[in-house]
């Protein structure tokens, strides 16, 4: 029964993964701090995630565009090994406040501005997505709505948008994981937990596959704004 407890919403975080390109630490970090110390269950979390990732990127590996990745890579990762560190410093509900209000506003923004969708950020609000997710990803192993919204905004077809997302993971999840296994904070008895997650993200991860057939690129595009304004509510009052 336990074990059902880490593959019903590991398969649930599959499934969120791969219909809207990110989502799947959200759903996850619901489940796992009771089960693991936050740090721990951000660095779980993300490797669950990977052989669905892996398998996200293979099959989208056409569409990929490495030039678009690179850079905002960079950036992100640098944050990222800074703020690995500061769970324990900073006032952490503060921070998920903050980011859960940013979300909120910014999925009321694209709801209800049509021309947002079609638009690209300048490249100081592009710079600034990549230092918010980034900082947020090395405290919970949470950065992908931002990254979302970036890579949404550049790409033309859903299949251009999933390339983008999931290589951009794929190249996170080695780098974070390396940091996270090199500070002590993942460790060798996390590894059955681990392999119990990748069989339900996985099964999610090949339901979200045929789903995704059936949708246009402004289905993918409500369907992100949506889970982006419901990750938002969850950061603010869970």
């Amino acid at each position: 029964m336990s074990w059902l407890l880490i593959i019903i919403p590991c398969m649930l975080a599959g499934l969120v993964q791969g219909l809207t390109g990110f989502g799947a630490a959200i759903i996850m970090m619901i489940f796992l701090p009771s089960l693991l110390p936050i740090d721990q269950s951000a660095g779980v979390a993300a490797l669950i995630m990977s052989a669905s990732v892996l398998t996200l990127v293979i099959r989208y590996r056409h569409s990929i565009r490495l030039k678009r990745i690179i850079i905002p890579f960079l950036i992100y990762a640098g944050v990222a090994s800074w703020s690995v560190h500061l769970g324990q410093i900073l006032d952490v509900q503060l921070l998920r406040d903050l980011l859960g209000g940013l979300l909120v506003v910014l999925a009321l923004y694209f709801a209800f501005v049509k021309r947002a969708s079609n638009q690209q950020y300048p490249l100081l609000v592009a710079g600034i997505f990549m230092i918010i997710s980034g900082f947020f990803n090395g405290l919970f192993g949470i950065g992908g709505p931002l990254m979302a919204l970036y890579f949404l905004s550049l790409a033309k077809t859903t299949p251009e948008y999933i390339a983008s997302v999931q290589t951009f993971f794929l190249i996170d999840v080695i780098y974070i994981t390396t940091l996270r296994v090199a500070t002590g904070i993942l460790v060798v008895q996390d590894i059955p937990i681990i392999l119990v997650g990748m069989v339900g993200a996985v099964c999610g991860t090949i339901i979200a596959n045929h789903l995704m057939t059936r949708m246009n690129m402004a289905m993918v595009q409500h369907l992100v704004y949506l889970f982006i304004g419901i990750s938002g509510v969850y950061y603010l009052f869970f």
